[in-house]
């Protein structure tokens, strides 16, 4: 019975999470004007032979370890993907749309597709740094009394979205830094990012600071507001201005 009672939870779970994205996407797209398309999303691995792995040989014999494969892969075809699940892959990034109707179909033909923004043109950027830069840079803009829009979260790497900008525009601001570490990551027009709820090969995709309940648009700030605190703590936090973390 409690083997019955903890499936019927699970199969609960899991269409809630399903109904969530798609309930997410929907107010993405037609409520805020973002462009969102289905990402690539994972698939697990199957379970083979090579999940056995010899460590060594001893009198008595092998003494083996079993591999659980525990990180998910990529639904792509690239068997070593560095960010599973959390691209674009088919459709492509340019079908991206704020269309109901596809928005609709697209989830509920694959229901546990992350959501993927496509950042630049008039949806949002962002600039990501990886977690523990980007939990000191909130603190030091917080500190100064800055007001910011939403910040998503995963695991790995924390992103701050801001109004709309150029490569022009980021090319010389960023042409004005002393040096920039190579752990930022600027999306702007043709770059895209995993939108909460989604599930992604890195974990689960959050809002660290979420969008003000009931607001008709997210506000946004310029991204001329915080990349300087973003490349301080960048700088500044150990293993946070060169090592590239997905």
């Amino acid at each position: 019975m409690r083997e019955i009672l903890g499936r019927r939870r699970r199969l609960r779970f899991r269409r809630g999470a399903r109904t969530a994205r798609l309930d997410a996407a929907v107010t993405f797209a037609v409520e805020w004007n973002w462009p969102v398309l289905p990402g690539a999303g994972l698939r697990t691995k199957p379970r083979t032979a090579a999940g056995l792995k010899v460590l060594s040989r001893t009198a008595a014999g092998l003494r083996i370890l079993l591999r659980t494969d525990a990180e998910p892969g990529c639904s792509c075809p690239d068997p070593d993907c560095v960010v599973p699940g959390a691209h674009p892959y088919d459709p492509g990034l340019l079908a991206a749309t704020t269309d109901e109707r596809m928005v609709r179909w697209w989830w509920t033909a694959r229901p546990d597709a992350p959501v993927v923004l496509a950042t630049g043109g008039g949806a949002p950027c962002a600039v990501s740094l990886p977690a523990p830069a980007g939990a000191r840079a909130l603190a030091a803009l917080d500190a100064t009394g800055m007001r910011l829009g939403p910040v998503i979260a995963t695991p790995t790497r924390w992103s701050i979205l801001v109004a709309p900008y150029d490569l022009e525009r980021l090319g010389e601001l960023l042409y004005a830094k002393d040096s920039v570490p190579s752990s930022l990551r600027f999306h702007s027009e043709g770059g895209y990012l995993l939108l909460p709820p989604s599930v992604a090969g890195s974990g689960q995709v959050r809002w660290e600071r979420a969008p003000l309940a009931g607001s008709a648009r997210p506000w946004l700030p310029d991204v001329e507001a915080v990349v300087d605190a973003l490349v301080e703590a960048s700088t500044s936090t150990p293993g946070g201005g060169s090592r590239l973390a997905y």
